[in-house]
């Protein structure tokens, strides 16, 4: 058995074929997940409203991924100050660039995978760019 933290066998198989550069995007229970030929993956860990959470799932993948951007909607920023949400908020090591959901959807296009959690979160995805450890 794994003594790391991630212990979904798919999940894990797919953060340890990721090169630099590749799309893995972390989602919400809503986020439309695209099909047919040259789709993502789709690795969906919902169970039901809000379990696993974003912040749960993404700080698993965290722990394996090395990440050097992340994406997140603009549409996400909480308050008058427009910052970033707590999910989010508390993740360093890398990044976060604000664009809007339209491109957030645009880049699942582009992804390896796309998680999808039981987040009931509006706006709650995250995609997260593959980076080095060298």
């Amino acid at each position: 058995m794994k003594r790391t933290m991630l212990l979904h066998a798919e999940l894990s198989m797919l953060i340890a074929s990721m090169g630099h550069g590749d799309l893995l995007v972390v989602g919400d229970a809503g986020l439309p997940i695209p099909t047919g030929v040259g789709a993502p993956q789709r690795i969906d860990l919902a169970l039901c409203r809000g379990v696993p959470s974003l912040d749960q799932v993404l700080t698993a993948v965290l722990s394996e991924l090395q990440v050097e951007h992340a994406y997140i909607a603009t549409e996400a920023l909480v308050g008058e100050e427009r910052t970033l949400p707590p999910w989010c908020a508390s993740r360093t090591g890398f990044d976060v660039e604000e664009i809007s959901h339209a491109q957030l959807k645009a880049l699942c296009h582009k992804a390896r995978a796309v998680v999808r959690t039981g987040e009931c979160t509006p706006y709650a995805n995250m995609v997260l760019m593959s980076g080095v450890t060298f």
